[in-house]
């Protein structure tokens, strides 16, 4: 197994360290996107010519993924926008009613294309998230185009996936550390059966919180440990620990697989809330991941198939 930086930032923006999220694997172009949440940025990177490119935004951006007729599909502060990356042309789809402070967070499509993401509220201390309001919703953008508000009642929104026969999706809320499963209808979106299929028990510096995550093609699911500078590797079906991989940033917010043989794991890391003794002994937070070696792929990501009202 090997693990190699890919791309590190060290600069920063109006005094705004890196919070790097979201990553996904796009088939069509053989690039990463992925986003900088807290200086607004949506970025390409290029594993051939290691040119990573980005585009800076007017709000806070919680992920982004393709369209199928053009575009990008980001969460943008509270609405779910279209980004237009040659002309940087950004055109609301929707707007969720909730407080101002809140934002959309992590965000991915289904197996047919329909985009989810989730909210969270005001992040008031990144190290102690004891204090965070349950108030965060799960929204799925339909390939119609309409809106439907899935759950509530959420602390931090955070990763998304679903089972090779799409009866199954997988949602994370940090602030518990639990991994849920939902039965899932594919045909309608709709989502029940809510029950906990993994639960971080360990202490924080063991374990972390659960950030994002993804699924291989074996049907485990990878999530990242959010302040524990971990991976893990998890059966769903009976809650146990397969695998667990340290990086050099303590602060892992995501993963997905890649590569043009989806056998490459991308890791996303962050410098949120991280003091000065904590960034010396990691260096390397704040930057993006390659995993080589291990032995297992990830499906292909899917992108919104549906119409783009501009």
């Amino acid at each position: 197994m090997d693990i190699e930086e890919v791309h590190r930032f060290e600069e920063i923006i109006a005094g705004v360290s890196p919070h790097l999220e979201g990553p996904h694997w796009d088939d069509s172009s053989n690039t990463l996107l992925y986003v900088d949440i807290l200086k607004k940025g949506i970025h390409r990177w290029n594993p051939e010519t290691k040119e990573n490119e980005g585009i800076q935004l007017g709000e806070t951006v919680g992920f982004v993924v393709p369209a199928r007729k053009g575009g990008l599909i980001a969460g943008l502060g509270l609405t779910l926008s279209h980004v237009d990356w040659e002309t940087k042309k950004v055109t609301c789809l929707h707007k969720v009613n909730e407080a101002p402070t809140s934002q959309f967070n992590d965000g991915k499509c289904d197996p047919i294309g329909r985009v989810w993401s989730g909210t969270y509220g005001e992040m008031k201390d990144s190290n102690d998230l004891s204090t965070m309001e349950h108030i965060g919703h799960l929204y799925s953008m339909d390939v119609d185009g309409s809106l439907m508000d899935r759950l509530d009642k959420i602390g931090i929104s955070n990763g998304l996936g679903w089972t090779e026969d799409n009866r199954t999706m997988f949602f994370i809320d940090s602030i518990p550390r639990k991994v849920y499963a939902f039965d899932f209808d594919i045909n309608d979106g709709s989502i029940k059966s809510q029950r906990t299929v993994v639960q971080f028990t360990g202490t924080k510096d063991e374990m972390g919180v659960p950030d994002g995550m993804t699924v291989d093609t074996e049907g485990k699911i990878w999530i990242a440990a959010f302040g524990a500078s971990k991976v893990f590797r998890f059966d769903p079906e009976t809650g146990k620990q397969l695998l667990s991989i340290t990086l050099p940033a303590k602060r892992v917010t995501s993963c997905c697989f890649g590569g043009k043989n989806h056998d490459e794991l991308y890791v996303t890391t962050s410098v949120l809330g991280a003091n000065e003794a904590e960034i010396k002994a990691f260096p390397q937070s704040g930057s993006l991941f390659r995993i080589r070696g291990l032995g297992v792929k990830g499906f292909p990501a899917t992108m919104y198939e549906g119409p783009i009202k501009i």
